[in-house]
């Protein structure tokens, strides 16, 4: 099986196994939420490797430093909804922390792609 260069990008394993997190952890939330919070948290929480992916077939620098930032951006998204979610105790404290751990490295590593796309 041929393997796409995002799916060899650290960024984007980490991004699509955070969006599986995410989508397991809120099949225990209120069902009255189904069309509120969960369907926003599953829609950023995927924006962010959907725009890993989308980006690496982008022929400039230019371009593809565009949708990482996003990608960045659906990861601060992401993480005012984790935050929303944990005030209306969807999530407890100790979910919310591990969470927040695997926005700020996926963030950092999002940068860190933006910036080697914009100085290549």
């Amino acid at each position: 099986m041929y393997v796409f260069s995002f799916e060899k990008l650290k960024v984007w394993q980490e991004a699509i196994d955070f969006s599986v997190e995410i989508y397991n952890l809120t099949k225990s939330f209120p069902s009255d939420e189904k069309f509120g919070v969960t369907s926003q948290l599953k829609r950023a929480s995927n924006s962010i490797s959907a725009n890993i992916a989308e980006g690496t077939s982008r022929i400039t620098n230019k371009d593809k430093a565009h949708f990482s930032t996003i990608a960045f951006s659906s990861t601060m998204e992401v993480l005012n909804h984790i935050i929303l979610c944990n005030k209306l105790q969807f999530i407890n404290d100790e979910i919310y922390l591990e969470l927040r751990k695997r926005i700020y490295k996926i963030s950092n590593m999002l940068n860190a792609l933006r910036k080697s796309q914009l100085n290549s």
